[in-house]
């Protein structure tokens, strides 16, 4: 994974709970493919058709809360966001989207200071940039920032166990 890199923001609220990421009635479908056309359904539809590749999701306080749901940053994955950008995230959903190889970056201000369709460009554990001005942000802890290059927990365990499958 890069660790520097730019994407156009989609941006939410507050609380945006796993049953927004992805509706429960959608849970059933055999596959992610087939689940991440529901992304996002209850609040905007149209979404998971706009959403491109390297895209980034800018939020509020609390995203991720509600059910441990590991759908939620599987299909968040499966439309290949590039990170997700929020004041604050769910503990059980943190930990989730990081063992799927998702990326989370904790910024009190953004969310603040940019609008849907700006870019922000992203220097991991150095500071994000967006409309001209400068976000510090905290530096993610080695070991985490592996998983996510790894694209997760059990990549990353193969991979550190030289596991071939």
């Amino acid at each position: 994974m890069q660790r520097n890199f730019e994407g156009k923001i989609w941006k939410f609220g507050n609380d945006i709970d796993t049953d927004i990421i992805i509706p429960t009635q959608h849970l059933s479908l055999p596959t992610m493919e087939e689940m991440k056309k529901y992304t996002f359904e209850p609040l905007r539809p149209e979404l998971a058709d706009l959403i491109a590749p390297g895209d980034i999701i800018v939020a509020g306080k609390n995203f991720g809360c509600g059910s441990s749901r590991e759908q939620a940053p599987e299909v968040l994955c499966a439309l290949k966001i590039k990170c997700i950008i929020a004041k604050s995230f769910a503990r059980i959903f943190f930990r989730n989207a990081i063992n799927n190889g998702l990326l989370l970056i904790e910024s009190a201000d953004l969310a603040d200071h940019c609008e849907e369709g700006d870019m922000v460009m992203v220097d991991i554990n150095n500071k994000l940039i967006c409309n001209g001005k400068e976000f510090a942000i905290p530096a993610m802890p080695e070991n985490l920032f592996t998983i996510i290059e790894d694209g997760g927990l059990v990549k990353s365990m193969k991979k550190r166990n030289q596991i071939l499958v």
